[in-house]
């Protein structure tokens, strides 16, 4: 019996863009003009089909909601960390979207001082996120940005905590991050009409925003400009950085109103970053083919180059990322074989250099909150595939790790799952790894959940999701693939997944799900693939290069129209993604992203059940990319598999803010997860 429900038919008005002698024709062009009421028709009508397809799903999905919600624990509170005189920390409560943030004086036992209710905030805003909170060195003042549009687009609000008085009017159209340079003095980035954060400004408390000074702007539009303040709290540091090039300068707090100062002038393909310790500079860089990075210093008065010292050695089996400086040592962030790991560093040859050792073989680690300079403890969160999310305080001289909190996880036995680290074998004969979990004892073929990222050297460690648990729990298979592009293996692990060797990425994924199949351990009839943003690139390239191979695809805010959006500098991030992608201008480039581009390479053909999501006010991948790739493939999918659209009309890229309405759109997902691979009871 056919469908008797039919799908939204976008309209076709033609664009042609003629380029290195081309003509590219976009019939969809139109779909980005959100202004436009037929946009919006579109995208409702999309829903609309959306729920009308997925409605025998409601009341499963409605129950896997109120599963994944029981899971949690719903009033929680976050283990505190000290900042001078006060512990800070966060807390839920039952029923409400948002955290509270608190603090107490001196000790835990004291009465709680409430400083953001982000519940009472958000309460007349369909989306409300919180993106940085920082309090003023005296502890007199709380500064915080927020985005009430899914936009990303933060303003800062300053908050007198003695008085509870919020002053106005706000700071509008800030970028990323801010530092209080004194008690009150703040540095903050601006952006520019593409959304880059271009230039920094100074703000002093009680002035006018609108009389604020560009300290620096950064012309080229492939850079952009973040500042961060050093552990110890003496100096400011400003990159104003792209892809593949650092330009740091600083500042001495003790001088608020000063110059900043350059510390190293930018040079191509040099990659470099800083802190400070006890009169030096220590320096994370890249300089004379360290391609893995290695550590030098100097000292704050003799900083030129040629000074540096070497303090670390390139290692072109071990990536060094970065590290934190605490008053007796230093924390070194790196990768090594695949995984997370951290070092205490003293001096060169101290018999206290030591490794943290780990509590199990695959796992993620990164650092904590750790505001205290003068602390013998590093803190930690710790996760694996089978282990909730974990703080631990680490007593670095005795080496040992101290466990403060592990998230409460309801009706889950960790000893009824494994996990493990295997590797596969790509068609070049290169070794990719991956990171697999699932019930034991488990018989297979099995339904699997082939999940995948590889872009911009992001690793996507082992970590533990309360959601993913419903997939894991009723017999699917979850795994994630390390492709090339990502940085699990180190640098060169992710120059060999980008620009002129990006497909390299979407051959490891297409080699990994081949190897699932042929080791017995799925079958492309119980096969999902996913991945979000360019992880969306990499299941929507994956699906136009192998429809074959796959049941069913969940593209979440996908980045699939790469030659369109990397031709247009005016959308936001393009020009400074030019170095991940390549620039289009180039025919080399234009050529290659062309050949793989989802959205260029649809084709008359069978594809898997598809759903697609996106955000309306998504800066990053913006929503018409999503709706006009979903758009072509109705013009041409030759098969009777499900095609659909789900666009958050009030969220952006994230989806949405709040912790219940996120659950909410997971278990959607989930649903039809299942659905597709007959783990629905009927």
């Amino acid at each position: 019996m056919s469908d008797p429900l039919q799908p939204p038919v976008a309209k076709k008005e033609p664009k042609i863009t003629e380029i290195h002698g081309q003509k590219i024709k976009d019939d969809y062009f139109w779909l980005r003009f959100k202004e436009n009421q037929e946009v919006i028709d579109y995208l409702t009508a999309e829903n609309d089909y959306t729920k009308e397809k997925t409605k025998h799903l409601d009341t499963f999905t409605d129950e896997l909601f109120k599963e994944m919600k029981n899971r949690i624990k719903e009033e929680d509170e976050s283990v505190p960390y000290k900042f001078k005189d006060y512990y800070y920390y966060d807390r839920n409560e039952k029923g409400k979207e948002y955290k509270i943030y608190c603090r107490k004086h001196l000790n835990l036992e004291n009465e709680e001082e409430i400083l953001l209710d982000i519940n009472e905030l958000a309460k007349d805003y369909e989306y409300y996120k919180l993106r940085t909170f920082k309090i003023s060195p005296n502890q007199k003042m709380l500064a915080y940005s927020i985005d009430n549009t899914g936009y990303e687009k933060f303003f800062i609000q300053i908050k007198n905590l003695e008085t509870g008085e919020t002053t106005t009017p706000r700071i509008e159209n800030i970028g990323w991050n801010f530092e209080w340079a004194d008690d009150n003095t703040i540095y903050y980035n601006i952006r520019d009409d593409a959304q880059r954060p271009y230039a920094l400004k100074r703000h002093i408390l009680g002035s006018s925003s609108k009389d604020d000074p560009v300290i620096f702007e950064e012309k080229d539009i492939e850079r952009r400009v973040s500042v961060w303040k050093s552990k110890d709290k003496k100096y400011l540091f400003m990159n104003s950085e792209s892809t593949l090039s650092s330009e740091i300068r600083f500042l001495d707090v003790s001088d608020p109103l000063g110059e900043f100062q350059i510390f190293h002038t930018r040079e191509e393909k040099h990659e470099y970053h800083i802190t400070h310790k006890d009169g030096f500079f220590y320096i994370v860089t890249n300089s004379d083919d360290s391609i893995n990075f290695k550590l030098m210093r100097s000292t704050v008065k003799d900083f030129e180059m040629k000074n540096w010292e070497e303090i670390i050695s390139h290692n072109k089996y071990v990536r060094l990322i970065w590290t934190e400086a605490f008053e007796d040592f230093l924390v070194i962030y790196k990768r090594e074989a695949g995984l997370a790991k951290i070092d205490i560093f003293y001096e060169r040859n101290s018999e206290n250099n030591h490794t943290i050792e780990m509590l199990e073989t695959v796992y993620g680690v990164w650092g904590g909150d750790n505001f205290e300079y003068s602390s013998d403890y590093l803190r930690l969160v710790y996760t694996s595939l089978i282990t909730p999310k974990s703080v631990y305080d680490y007593n670095v001289s005795e080496r040992k790790l101290i466990l403060k909190k592990q998230d409460e996880i309801k009706n889950y036995n960790k000893e009824d799952f494994v996990t493990e680290r295997k590797y596969i074998t790509a068609r070049d004969g290169v070794k990719v790894p991956i990171s697999i979990v699932h019930k034991k004892n488990i018989s297979t073929p099995a339904p699997t959940f082939l999940y995948g990222y590889g872009s911009y050297g992001v690793s996507i460690d082992p970590y533990f999701s309360p959601t993913a648990v419903s997939l894991v729990e009723r017999g699917i298979i979850y795994v994630i693939a390390h492709v090339r592009g990502s940085g699990v293996l180190g640098r060169p692990w992710y120059e060999e997944g980008k620009l002129l060797k990006k497909k390299n990425t979407f051959n490891d994924f297409i080699d990994t799900a081949e190897h699932l199949i042929e080791n017995n351990v799925t079958t492309k009839e119980q096969l999902v693939i996913a991945g979000g943003s360019a992880g969306g690139l990499l299941v929507g390239a994956a699906v136009t290069m192998r429809p074959d191979l796959f049941h069913f695809v969940v593209a979440r805010v996908p980045f699939v129209d790469v030659v369109n959006t990397m031709l247009d500098a005016s959308i936001p991030l393009t020009a400074q993604e030019w170095k991940e992608w390549g620039d289009p201008k180039d025919k080399d480039y234009f050529d290659y992203m062309l050949s793989y581009s989802p959205y260029d390479q649809v084709e008359s053909q069978d594809y898997p059940h598809i759903l697609v999501t996106s955000g309306l006010n998504d800066p990053r991948v913006a929503f018409w990319e999503p709706a006009k790739f979903v758009a072509k493939l109705r013009t041409l999918k030759t098969d009777n598999n499900d095609l659909l659209l789900k666009t958050n009309m009030g969220a952006g890229h994230h989806g949405a803010s709040g912790r219940y309405e996120s659950m909410k759109e997971t278990a959607f997902i989930y649903a039809n997860v299942l659905d597709k691979v007959g783990l629905v009871q009927k």
